[in-house]
């Protein structure tokens, strides 16, 4: 049997399966146990509430002395040159919300957005990866089993080393 006939006999058996709750029934009758997703949405949410816990409530303890650049800036006598970048006028700039008066709640508040932000843009990063992936894998096996039916084998083809 070929590496491809071997890798189709595997997927059919593996689609054929029933999954139901938390184990899944292979072809054979024998209960194995499944990865549901919804396992994946615990672990996300989980980590999304430490995240927002630490960045809403544990930051507001946060030291509020310089931090080594600035430390290091003033014992060297250069902290007098320090000039505004463009973002400081920005809502979130100096790690808190501006317009809130309260330090603690303002930099809660500026934590909590960022790991949203955080979240929301990773999470299209990943969705776009996983949606790309299974369309490349796809296209690199239908030119497997092109080249294998033309008897070319496996991974042959344009550039390919030439058999001996």
């Amino acid at each position: 049997m070929t590496r491809s006939a071997a890798a189709d006999a595997t997927s059919s058996t593996l689609t054929e399966s029933t999954v139901t709750g938390s184990t899944m029934t292979e072809p054979t009758g024998r209960r194995v146990a499944a990865r549901p997703e919804r396992h994946n949405k615990v672990f996300v949410g989980l980590g999304l509430f430490v995240a927002f816990v630490l960045a809403g409530f544990v930051s507001g303890f946060a030291s509020s002395s310089p931090d080594g650049l600035e430390k290091v800036a003033a014992d060297k006598g250069f902290i007098h040159q320090e000039k505004s970048h463009s973002f400081a006028d920005w809502p979130l700039a100096g790690y808190a919300v501006s317009g809130i008066d309260n330090e603690r709640l303002a930099g809660g508040l500026a934590g909590v957005i960022g790991v949203s932000i955080a979240f929301v843009v990773g999470g299209a990063v990943f969705w776009g990866v996983t949606r790309l992936r299974p369309r490349a894998a796809s296209a690199v096996s239908e030119r497997d089993q092109a080249a294998e039916r033309t008897g070319a084998g496996p991974g042959a083809g344009a550039g390919g080393a030439p058999l001996a």
